[in-house]
């Protein structure tokens, strides 16, 4: 098996990988990353982003990502295909190996392998994905003002993008499978108090149809009841709000995480507790989940590896 050495190992190349990358590479640090199962992250699979800085009439997801690559490499960043099949984070340096055939030792390292949105697992998702089916309200509501969208899911992510669309489409369906709301009290009495949301309980999505993009909904009321309905709807978006799942379990024999995986950092910093490893973007943030944001705490992680380099007398 080959070994090799480096001072910063970057893992995941989502915004906040590259980012990282980018500001580890000016500071010549010299910095390696590895891909992933997904290069780019997410926003691959995006068609149109408005709301990154810098991008006046808009970006295609992919651009976006191959940009953010380039000015990664540009400053001298090694971007490698490959997927960390192994860690040890029981001392510095930390050691993994990468698919499961080298290894490869860092003085420190930034985690960055983001979170994936949970689907229904419905043929149509992936059938319509980038037109009509998304799992962020914040990136993707914009493009249905005045339509007709629905919104699968009953706890708070749920209600507030129900809450979130309603302030942009026409109408708001909220499918929810049981016959009541998770979310919080409040976040309830918004979403049922709200003149363009009608909450459908008891009801589950089954399918999609359309053309050239998302037209309509196949949904079931009651499923597997006596009294089980089967009727579409005309939507024009479908909202997936029922989670997202961190990819840490690879790293939680090592770094603290919550409940649903997504690792813990010391306050407002990346720092993970280990030292000279931090945790940037989706992966760290349960909140926000936005390119700009994962870009932000990338910056921070690169600026905090320096820093920890520079007071070991590593750099």
């Amino acid at each position: 098996m080959t070994k090799e050495h480096v001072k910063c190992l970057i893992i995941g190349s989502g915004p906040a990988g590259y980012t990282a990358a980018i500001y580890t590479g000016r500071a010549n640090i010299m910095p390696v990353l590895y891909e992933g199962i997904q290069p780019g992250g997410q926003l691959t699979i995006t068609t149109e982003v408005e709301n990154f800085p810098g991008y006046p009439e808009g970006v295609t997801g992919p651009v976006l990502m191959d940009d953010l690559k380039k000015q990664a490499e540009r400053f001298g960043a090694q971007i490698r295909s490959g997927i960390i099949t192994k860690t040890d984070l029981s001392k510095a340096p930390y050691l993994f190996t990468i698919d499961d055939e080298k290894e490869i030792t860092a003085d420190t390292v930034i985690i960055s392998t983001g979170a994936t949105a949970k689907y229904l697992g419905l043929e149509d998702e992936k059938k319509y994905a980038g037109m009509g089916v998304s799992a962020c309200a914040t990136c993707d509501g914009f493009f249905y003002r005045k339509k007709v969208v629905a919104v699968v899911g009953g706890g708070d992510t749920a209600c507030e993008e129900a809450i979130y669309l309603a302030g942009l489409a026409s109408k708001v369906y909220l499918v929810v499978r049981k016959p009541f709301l998770r979310a919080s009290k409040i976040m309830q009495e918004r979403v049922m108090k709200h003149p363009n949301i009608t909450v459908l309980f008891e009801h589950n999505a089954v399918g999609l149809f359309g053309e050239n993009g998302v037209e309509g909904m196949h949904v079931v009321k009651r499923m597997g009841a006596a009294d089980e309905e089967r009727y579409d709807i005309a939507i024009d978006g479908f909202f997936l709000a029922i989670g997202h799942q961190p990819n840490s379990s690879i790293f939680k024999p090592w770094v603290k995480t919550d409940e649903t995986g997504y690792i813990i950092t010391e306050g407002s910093t990346p720092r993970t507790g280990i030292p000279g490893v931090f945790a940037a973007g989706d992966v760290a943030d349960p909140l926000y989940r936005q390119a700009v944001t994962a870009a932000g705490s990338g910056c921070k992680a690169a600026i905090e590896a320096e820093r920890y380099l520079s007071e070991q007398g590593l750099l």
